[in-house]
């Protein structure tokens, strides 16, 4: 009879599979960022990354607000030989007059409880982190903020909602005055569920309530989430369950129980989930059926009692002991008496069978949305079988004697290809807000770390001015006779005195050798009304031993090169005028003299240092015995640059180079520069700047990264600002600081792999590439670099990419202005207008931030330059050959 009667709420398996389904579609929903605004379920976002590692230790309190009372723990972790947990709590309760007064009244008395637990413990001079662990939909932005949707079960204080209960609770907390707390987290109570059996098994991706209210959160993939930045790793999600149904979806099931409970409630329309499954609920449920039945005289002989019509005089603790096996008829009896309705024997029965009925629904309900939830984790993680742990709370699962029993078994019928085993989470959600805060603690103190490292990196405007004054004074003791030995900045003069002048006419060979390519060209330039040139150009490798062999390896290899280069272009015949560009710290005594002082950027190659490159070259070609050549300049790739710009731009007297290496040349005046005998005119200087800072005078803004690197290069001790600011070093830099990080235990679970300890693995490219891109890149870069990243792993990589970057592009932008201020002044006027020419796919100019943060800063210091940049796309081959051109033109006039 009373089947027939409750017919409604028995569920068949078809029908929770359907809600199963259902209930997938609205996780789905609440998940997106199109349908989250109306979505019944809001799958809230948590911050919270990860389930604990291990790692985490530390003095916590952690706070717990959301049921029948407020609890607040101390818990400490700490690492002997594991990690151990000691754990002390004290329960408050929480007046009704409270959860329904004002939110500061609310706030207070938690501020209160909390003053007395930290005096019991004698802490209040302590300020410890807090992890507040508040059960109800909170949407947040960040780990320390929860912004109150909705009140839910019986709480209903005003001036919350929408309200931001970190702020609320440390507001009360600064009035009282009395103790200083650091409120790091704000935890759903299923996410400390979840943390807290999360600490006891490492399988633990789900969290679930059942007791006053019910609710579930699980770790959802970043990439499905997208109410929140970032593809990388997972977050825990807070499903918010309970507001299952309140768009209708379930109305097919839903009882004139159900109903009516909903009509009686603090929140009507609000929760139709939970007001089906939950604690709160559940002894009324029962009632309301009892009242129904006895109306209809189908039980108490029809007798109605005021005490059965009184709301919650049938609570839920009475239907777990109803339904105890041994003695449930026995309690029925004695809680009907107490309601005074003389029950019979049979009564007991059927109303232990209504009791059956309801808690077995709820327990249903909740098999099929955990089902809906594990199918999910199943798909994500794309395998046929899922084995994972369910961490469970509630005193509906604790103390109901079969509700434990129905949920798991319906689950794993519902579910099947899943191995799920359920934790009862002993110690509540207190210790996993303890176990949240202490991962965020963690982080916290890491980032404050990281940010002490990287300071050193960031520049103040009064630093990079004097650096502009150094480098002014450098350039100065360059160019004067009586210091030009000692100075470390050599101030090359380059034997080059005017720039392009558009007459220039004929065909030119070109030379490149600077770096592991080295470029032969043919560069036809004609003069006239269409200036054009046209270049042919073929690469050739330099291989390693080449470099570090012997000079007339060296040389007979860029021989061959050119011989081949002839042939392929067919010109072996004529002896054409050749411009060598020859990208290495050379004193020049004419045009075609350059005397090789130190080699750069790893060559090595023995008896060159000291000799007359052009000698060299033309030793190798008398080798040959197979062409002639006519060597007429020997240039410097900074050089080749500015006359390349300085071809389609006239305005163009500096050349710059931040590639490979570094180093800039300007158009000086004649009378400053004492080396070379004349005062009328200009030359263009090569600076070699490169080795600024070689006499210590940058020693104060050096890392002990920079340190590091330069320790460890061929050339320890020269070069300093190069190796500060150049493509060649600014990878090592980073690789240096990561694997200080790592060991540091901040980056990759402080595992320094193999790569990682392999010198020029990062090679500037993919510093320029790690700034701009996104995460999911960045960890697919580092993966190729076999380092396997998580998302904050990429986070810190970028922002030291972006650090050491930066300060590379403001040190460039301080020569830079000690450059154009020194022209400017060398002319005597207010204002000077500038072009600087530099090399298009020189790895770092190109850099997008680089060269912005160079321009910006150039302006910055010297604020009387207007300075404009130019990238060639042709490179120093194209200027070689154009000073070639203007050598010859100067030869002819002078013959």
């Amino acid at each position: 009879q009373i089947d027939k009667y409750l017919y409604a709420m028995r569920l068949s398996d078809e029908t929770l599979i359907d809600i199963m389904a259902r209930f997938r579609r609205e996780m789905k929903n609440g998940l997106s960022r199109d349908f989250n605004p109306t979505a019944a379920v809001k799958m809230l976002p948590t911050f919270v990354r990860s389930i604990p590692d291990g790692s985490e230790k530390g003095d916590f309190i952690a706070l717990d607000l959301g049921g029948s009372y407020f609890r607040i723990l101390r818990v400490k972790v700490s690492h002997e030989k594991k990690q151990t947990v000691q754990m002390e709590s004290e329960i408050y309760n929480t007046p009704e007059d409270i959860m329904h007064g004002s939110g500061t009244r609310l706030f207070d008395h938690v501020a209160e409880c909390l003053g007395d637990f930290m005096e019991k413990q004698q802490i209040k001079d302590k300020k410890l982190p807090v992890g507040f662990t508040f059960s109800f939909p909170c949407r947040q932005s960040k780990l320390d903020e929860g912004i109150l949707i909705t009140w839910t079960k019986r709480f209903k204080a005003s001036g919350v909602e929408g309200a931001d209960v970190v702020r609320l609770l440390n507001r009360a907390i600064k009035k009282r005055g009395d103790y200083d707390a650091d409120i790091m987290a704000v935890v759903n109570d299923t996410v400390g569920t979840m943390m807290t059996c999360g600490f006891d098994d490492q399988r633990c991706e789900v969290g679930l309530i059942i007791g006053t209210g019910t609710n579930a959160c699980y770790m959802e993939e970043m990439r499905h989430i997208d109410l929140v930045e970032g593809d990388e790793g997972r977050m825990c999600i807070n499903t918010e369950w309970g507001a299952f149904g309140d768009d209708g979806s379930l109305e097919d099931i839903r009882t004139e129980f159900d109903r009516e409970i909903d009509r009686g409630s603090l929140n009507p329309g609000k929760q139709l989930f939970e007001k089906m499954v939950s604690g709160l609920y559940m002894g009324e449920l029962v009632r309301l059926i009892l009242v129904k039945m006895a109306k209809e005289g189908l039980l108490f002989e029809g007798r109605i009692t005021p005490e059965l019509l009184t709301k919650g005089k049938f609570e839920t603790k009475h239907v777990s002991a109803i339904e105890k096996s041994k003695e449930g008829l026995n309690k029925a009896k004695e809680i009907l008496t107490r309601l005074g309705v003389e029950p019979s024997h049979e009564d007991c029965i059927a109303v232990q069978h209504v009791c059956t009925i309801v808690s077995f629904r709820s327990a249903n309900l909740v098999a099929s949305t955990l089902g809906a939830i594990l199918n999910q984790l199943r798909d994500n993680k794309g395998v046929g079988r899922l084995r994972t742990t369910v961490g469970v709370d509630g005193s509906l699962y604790k103390m109901h004697p079969q509700y434990a029993r129905r949920l798991h078994k319906t689950t794993r019928r519902l579910v099947p290809d899943s191995e799920v085993r359920f934790l009862l989470s002993e110690s509540g959600s207190g210790k996993g807000a303890a176990m949240v805060t202490a991962v965020a603690y963690r982080l916290l103190e890491q980032h404050r770390l990281i940010d002490e490292t990287l300071a050193e990196f960031k520049l103040t405007h009064e630093q990079l001015l004097q650096v502009k004054k150094r480098m002014r004074a450098e350039m100065e003791a360059g160019l004067k006779k009586k210091t030009h030995e000692t100075a470390k900045v050599k101030m090359l003069p380059t034997f080059v005195r005017s720039t392009p002048d558009g007459t220039e006419n004929g065909d030119f060979l070109a030379l490149d050798l600077g770096g592991t390519n080295f470029r032969v060209l043919l560069v036809k330039i004609r003069s006239g009304k269409r200036r054009t040139v046209e270049m042919h150009n073929k690469i050739y490798a330099i291989p390693i031993e080449v470099m570090q062999g012997t000079g007339e390896e060296l040389f007979d290899h860029i021989v061959t090169c050119i011989s081949d280069f002839l042939d392929y272009m067919g010109i072996k015949g004529a002896r054409l005028p050749l411009g060598f560009t020859f990208s290495f710290p050379c004193k020049q005594t004419s045009l075609d003299a350059g005397i090789l002082l130190n080699w750069t950027k790893g060559f090595k190659a023995t008896d060159c240092e000291g000799e007359d490159v052009v000698y060299l070259l033309r030793e190798g070609i008398k080798r040959r015995e197979e062409f002639d050549l006519d060597v007429v300049a020997v240039v410097n790739d900074t050089v080749g640059t500015m006359m390349t710009c300085a071809y389609e731009d006239p305005n163009c007297e500096i050349g710059l180079i931040v590639g490979t290496g570094s180093n800039a040349c300007y158009m000086e005046e004649m009378r400053n520069i004492e080396m070379v005998d004349g005062d009328q005119g200009r030359m263009c200087v090569n600076t070699e700047w490169g080795a600024f800072g070689d006499n210590g005078c940058l020693d104060d803004i050096r890392t002990i990264y920079d340190k590091a690197v330069d320790d460890y290069s061929l050339n320890a001790g020269k070069q300093r600002y190069e190796k500060m600011i150049s493509g060649m070093y600014l990878g090592e830099i980073v690789r240096n600081i990561l694997i200080d990080f790592t060991k540091r235990g901040f980056l990759f679970r402080g595992q320094i792999s193999e790569t990682l300890k392999t010198r020029h693995i990062f090679e500037t490219k993919f510093l320029s590439q790690i700034e701009r891109l996104a995460l999911l890149q960045v960890r697919a870069i580092l993966q190729q670099l076999g380092l396997n990243s998580t998302c904050d792993d990429s986070i810190i990589v970028k922002t030291v990419c972006g650090a050491v970057s930066r300060r590379a592009a403001q040190l460039c932008g301080a020569g830079m202005a000690a450059v154009v201020d020194k022209i400017r002044e060398n002319r005597g006027l207010e204002h000077l207008e500038i072009t600087v020419g530099s090399p298009s796919p020189a790895a770092i100019v190109s850099f997008h931030s680089f060269s912005r943060i160079m321009h910006q800063t150039v302006k910055d210091l010297a604020p009387n330059c207007d300075v404009t940049f130019l990238l060639s796309e042709d490179g120093s081959g194209k200027g070689a050959a154009l000073i070639t051109a203007v050598g010859c033109r100067l030869r002819d006039a002078e013959q």
